[in-house]
């Protein structure tokens, strides 16, 4: 078959071809239009891939007034930000990581690694700003705010959370698709199988991220947490203490007639315990809906439904009812 690099090739070929039978002239016609076509449909189809490429792309300036308004919301305060050591990090949110272990069955020392490395100790602008302390993107399902930074590509959207038990929930809950339920045939004691789980599943592009992890969780021994030795809020348990009879001294000869005073009984200290106990609290600097739920036996939601809130924002100074 010949092949003609131009139309006009094409026509001036078949004019000389004009006398031969119809048949031949018509398959030549055919085979035309359909390079035509061919060549339309790529032209077609890189345009609206290019479009839709695009679509998904803000610009520099959408970018950052969107991130100042998401600063200007933040409800934690910026300029007084004390940066955190790995220590305080892990210090800071261990009891939370446990909590989500009880609760998901996620080891959390996988929990503490990623958000240690995810965050920068809790110190990059997303876990400072937008509360997100485990680089989870917004995606197509997030309907909530969003804070633009270059990752994968020039202005990414990550997910904005009103706290960072919210991020440390929905890392729970991200961990729940599909693609992550291999992981929760292993040991919750297996650190290294979950972290190489990860990997696999395509959490992160980092080809040693995996190795990332467990170095992380062996540095600091994050393991501790993942046994039933460790315990949220572990509450000291009082030991009994019986009423004591202080004696007095023995009667010198001067004072032998006079009548023995009876003993002097010590109350039980449970009675100083049974002291009522105010139903307010008043909020203090680093205090979360969380921490003062745990100090005081309730749930986030009881908190809430106690003192009328619709979300986790509260400010110091602002009194809480914390007693049913």
């Amino acid at each position: 078959m010949k092949i003609y690099l131009t139309e006009q090739s094409y026509w001036s070929h078949r004019i000389k071809m004009r006398n031969l039978p119809g048949t031949v002239g018509r398959a030549g016609d055919l085979i035309f239009i359909e390079m035509k076509k061919a060549i339309f449909l790529a032209i077609a189809l890189g345009f609206f891939t290019a479009c839709a490429a695009h679509k998904n792309t803000v610009s520099n300036s959408i970018a950052r007034r969107n991130n100042s308004n998401v600063r200007q919301n933040n409800t934690a305060p910026s300029n007084g930000y004390t940066s955190l050591s790995s220590l305080q990090y892990i210090d800071k949110y261990k009891q939370i990581a446990v909590q989500e272990m009880k609760s998901f069955g996620i080891p959390a020392s996988i929990t503490l690694a990623q958000g240690l490395y995810e965050s920068g100790a809790g110190n990059s602008d997303l876990a400072r700003v937008a509360n997100n302390h485990f680089g989870i993107k917004a995606g197509y399902s997030w309907n909530g705010k969003v804070y633009y930074k270059d990752d994968d590509n020039k202005n990414d959207a990550f997910r904005v959370y009103q706290s960072p038990e919210e991020s440390f929930r929905d890392h729970s809950n991200f961990l729940k698709k599909k693609n992550y339920a291999s992981l929760y045939t292993l040991d919750i004691t297996d650190y290294r199988g979950w972290a190489r789980g990860l990997k696999k599943a395509g959490y992160a592009t980092n080809p040693n991220y995996s190795d990332i992890i467990i170095g992380i969780i062996e540095k600091y021994n994050l393991q501790q947490y993942d046994t039933g030795d460790y315990t949220v809020n572990p509450k000291p348990v009082a030991a009994a203490i019986a009423p004591v009879a202080v004696q007095p001294p023995p009667p010198t000869t001067a004072s032998a007639s006079i009548p023995t005073p009876a003993p002097v009984t010590v109350p039980d200290s449970s009675a100083a315990q049974a002291a009522p106990v105010s139903k307010n609290y008043a909020v203090k600097q680093g205090d979360t809906l969380y921490n003062i739920s745990k100090r005081f036996g309730l749930s986030v939601d009881d908190l809430r439904a106690l003192n009328n809130l619709n979300g986790n924002s509260i400010y110091i100074g602002q009194i809480l009812v914390v007693i049913k």
